[in-house]
């Protein structure tokens, strides 16, 4: 055993020993020049510390020597324009590296806590400055602008910043920052760190206070806690690691930030092995004030808002400008007329002055902005009609986004005189003209009394009538319009809906599920009444849960209507699903089970559901209890998420399904059993589970098959691991995509690990269900020294 650490303590030794031979010293007094020596070189050559060209004159970087396309991977003092060939790097007599631009113009390129006694530029791309003890007292890695290296440390609160363009090495528009909060997120530049913003993350939020980003030679980037714990994994690795395999992760000007590798031995150019997305309009920012992004031949372009073209048409990342000199409506010496001009499938920053929630049209909301001068834009959705004022920010083109924006947009409401009317003749039918002007002006106002007063009349008569509409709608118990906010019910009007609770149609973790019929203008709705059991008795808690629930609006969320909070009695009306539960539509339908398209159909809108609970809806929502049972289908057999929100509600004593758990045997993630704390991460093993289900169209536990066939986890990872996913189309006759069949299975199988942090979030789920992203290979799901994506 002593041999043994005497060997290891001497191979250590000479491993360091051979590192600081590796390491050629710079000593004090040395000078570069663009002229003449213009770098300095690593030990092997790979990495050289100097002048390169930049524009018309040089810059002061790092940057890959032996690879013929030049690749600067750290710039002194970016934002600096370049200096002139007459400039000269200096390490001086009192250890200070500095820059002398011209005759007495000097700049300091590393602010070191002390005199340096020497310098190197090493191997592994970092420069450093060292003590006379042979201390790094500064080093290149300390301060990256936008690339990182294998070795190289990203520690908390640090940020990387894009270039500008190509060929512009100064700051550009997007970071990247580790934030103090475990979060590994991209912004556009000079936004809050604040998730509105955020365009990119590692989904690592509240996982430590000083985690870090590493880099290893393989290429993998990964996450380390204060304790040394991998909490995830960015890039996967195990890339090629060949002596000449260099690697490099840049923030590229376009907001994308990438892993590149090269052979220096083939003289090849830089090979993309990973990106932060594969949209180039993902990043918030692309495209300038009042300008969205759209993908043209996969590139990103820039496109003007209606009424407004491109402050700069050879730059047109800058942003546009109105085309008509009016700025509002209140504009009156301009005779300005104004249009609100739709646009669709577009998002851009929300920062609305006024929303109106009451509005649900959306000429009600076009209408609203037009007369109100304040109003420059208006966006209709889910939340209502939001006024904004311009500059609109970070619009991109989102094919699945369902709200439109309408653009105030104004137009000349009167013409020039045309050019071959004379002087001359204009002064011969001046009093003409102001005759003809008077007659008219007379007319026009007495026929705008009479439509005033005509108005006004009728503007009484309908504001009596829709006042007395509502008033009764709002005494009347069944009278709910569809679109007003959450209806409250007494026990005796929800008793009259449901035939006094005559017919169940189902009974759920929460309570019993009863049919009903509510009025609706002329018609008769049918509705179901869910009669809730054992949940809180807190009044307050329970008005705060309906109140957050009432606010979600997504097509696979099943919609709540209203409630009922009389005395002991707590009941939830919701729209009604005619098409059963997922469990009755993948299990038990006598037509046969549904088809491979309309599964992959299935999957992606649950997942889509449960995204926006988790990070779109106002008040995030974790939904405790995701299973076939809880996703309802409509008549479309489109899927719906129900039951969510409700969680918080129950004792912590219920019986039956759940016990102090809150979720559904064989549903629910590890993390419950083992008392640790609840996050959304809960639901994507829920879903996990239930993904694998629709996949295999099979229960997760079926005690009709064999052995290794009965828990559909234990079996998909076997099948998967042994390259036999075959085995899990139970019908081989169906036309199946087996890539995306295996894609599936991948997502499955990585929402079911064991450990909390080694799983996806929704978004990330989303991403690769519908292909935009790339899936690794995912571990065994019991395993807790797996890697993370």
């Amino acid at each position: 055993m002593a041999a043994v650490l005497v060997f290891l303590l001497l191979s250590a030794f000479f491993s360091v020993a051979s590192a600081q031979l590796k390491s050629s010293d710079i000593i004090l007094g040395s000078s570069l020049s663009p002229a003449t020596n213009s770098s300095w070189l690593s030990p092997s050559g790979i990495f050289a510390f100097g002048f390169y060209p930049l524009g018309e004159g040089f810059a002061v970087g790092i940057w890959f020597a032996r690879i013929p396309e030049k690749t600067v991977v750290w710039r002194a003092n970016r934002d600096d324009p370049p200096v002139p060939r007459n400039a000269t790097l200096l390490l001086t007599s009192d250890g200070r590296l500095t820059l002398q631009k011209t005759q007495g113009q000097i700049k300091t390129i590393a602010e070191a806590s002390q005199s340096a006694s020497s310098a190197s530029m090493l191997d592994s791309g970092n420069f450093v400055l060292y003590s006379s003890n042979r201390s790094v007292i500064w080093q290149s890695f300390d301060s990256p602008t936008d690339t990182l290296l294998p070795g190289q440390r990203f520690p908390a609160d640090k940020q990387l910043f894009s270039s500008n363009s190509k060929v512009d090495p100064s700051t550009g528009r997007f970071r990247l920052k580790m934030q103090n909060d475990g979060n590994l997120v991209q912004y556009p530049i000079q936004t809050p760190d604040t998730g509105a913003y955020a365009y990119w993350a590692s989904g690592t939020f509240g996982q430590g206070n000083n985690v870090s980003l590493n880099f290893n030679s393989d290429g993998r980037l990964y996450l380390l806690n204060t304790t040394g714990f991998n909490i995830k994994n960015v890039t996967v690795g195990g890339f090629p690691t060949t002596r000449t395999t260099v690697y490099r992760m840049t923030v590229d000007f376009d907001g994308i930030f990438r892993l590149y590798s090269n052979r220096l031995d083939r003289n090849s150019s830089w090979s993309i092995v990973w990106n932060s997305t594969s949209n180039p309009c993902d990043p918030k920012g692309n495209c300038g004030p009042n300008a969205f992004c759209i993908l043209m031949d996969q590139r990103a372009a820039c496109n003007c808002l209606p009424g407004f073209d491109y402050v700069d048409k050879e730059q047109q990342s800058l942003g546009c400008k109105r085309i008509s000199s009016a700025e509002n409506c209140g504009d009156q010496n301009k005779h300005i007329k104004f249009d609100m001009v739709p646009l669709d499938r577009t998002t851009w920053e929300n920062d609305p002055y006024l929303t109106l929630s009451s509005i649900t049209n959306q000429e009600d909301c076009r209408v609203a902005c037009l007369e109100d001068c304040n109003c420059e834009a208006a966006v209709f959705g889910d939340q209502g009609c939001s006024k904004q004022k311009l500059p609109l920010r970070y619009g991109r083109r989102n094919l699945d986004e369902s709200a439109i924006v309408f653009v105030k947009v104004g137009t000349e409401g009167t013409t020039s005189i045309t050019n071959g009317t004379s002087a001359v003749a204009l002064k011969e039918n001046k009093n003409e003209t102001r005759k003809v002007i008077l007659i008219i002006s007379v007319v026009f106002f007495t026929c705008a009394i009479v439509v005033l007063v005509l108005s006004a009349v009728l503007i009484h008569r309908h504001r009596v009538w829709a006042y007395k509409k509502i008033s009764t709608q709002g005494t009347t118990p069944l009278g709910v319009p569809e679109e007003i906010a959450l209806r409250s019910f007494t026990y005796s009007e929800l008793e009259k809906v449901t035939w006094s609770f005559k017919e169940k149609i189902g009974r759920g973790s929460f309570g019993t599920v009863f049919k009903g019929s509510l009025p609706s203008g002329q018609c008769q709705r049918i509705v179901a009444v869910k009669r809730l059991e054992k949940v809180v008795d807190g009044e307050q808690e329970f008005q705060t849960e309906m109140k957050a629930i009432g606010r979600t609006h997504h097509r696979n969320l099943v919609r709540l209507l209203g409630y009922c909070n009389d005395g002991p009695n707590r009941l939830l009306v919701y729209e009604y699903m005619s098409n059963g539960s997922l469990a009755d539509f993948l299990f038990i339908r006598s037509e046969g089970r549904p088809s491979w398209d309309q599964r992959v159909g299935i999957a992606v809108n649950i997942a889509r559901g449960i995204l926006y609970l988790h990070e779109e809806c106002e008040t995030q929502i974790i939904h405790c209890d995701i299973k076939p049972q809880n996703i309802l289908m409509d008549e479309y057999q489109c899927p719906k998420i129900a039951d969510f929100g409700l969680a918080k509600l129950l004792k912590p004593d219920q019986s039956g399904t759940f016990t102090s758990i809150r979720g559904t045997r064989g549903y629910v993630a590890p993390e419950w059993h083992r008392k640790l704390p609840i996050t959304v991460k809960a639901d994507v093993y829920s879903f996990g589970i239930v993904l694998l289900e629709i996949v295999c169209c099979r229960r997760s536990v079926d005690n009709d098959n064999s052995g290794e066939e009965a828990i559909l986890v234990d079996w998909a990872y076997d099948c998967f691991k042994g390259g036999e996913l075959h085995k899990l189309m139970r019908n081989e006759e169906e036309v199946v995509d087996k890539r995306k069949f295996e894609r599936m299975i991948r997502v499955g199988l990585w929402c079911i690990q064991d450990e909390p942090s080694l799983r996806p979030s929704m978004k990330k789920v989303v991403l690769m269900l519908e292909g935009t992203v790339d899936i690794p290979i995912p571990p065994c799901p019991s395993s807790f020294l797996s890697a993370a994506i």
